[in-house]
């Protein structure tokens, strides 16, 4: 699951955390996003259910960030530089 681009409205967020909720701890579950946790608020527009929500995701999780360079942008610039 990936979000971060558009936010979710108050129906989507409850469906979103009940989902979360139902699998944890039965089943894994990624989600990858560009955006800290921090600035999840602006997508779920709630600060009680983005705590839920984040809750639910980082009990027993373990968190990646991946911070470096684009693929996209080098592999774009490398097949410019190939076609020009």
């Amino acid at each position: 699951m990936n979000f971060g681009y558009i936010s979710f409205d108050k129906e989507g967020g409850e469906l979103l955390f009940t989902h979360l909720s139902l699998r944890a701890e039965r089943k894994s579950t990624i989600i990858t996003t560009n955006l800290s946790f921090e600035k999840w608020e602006d997508i779920f527009k709630d600060p009680v259910m983005t705590t839920a929500i984040i809750d639910r995701i980082t009990h027993k999780a373990i968190a990646i960030n991946m911070n470096g360079n684009s693929y996209r942008l080098k592999e774009t610039q490398e097949w410019l530089h190939k076609n020009i």
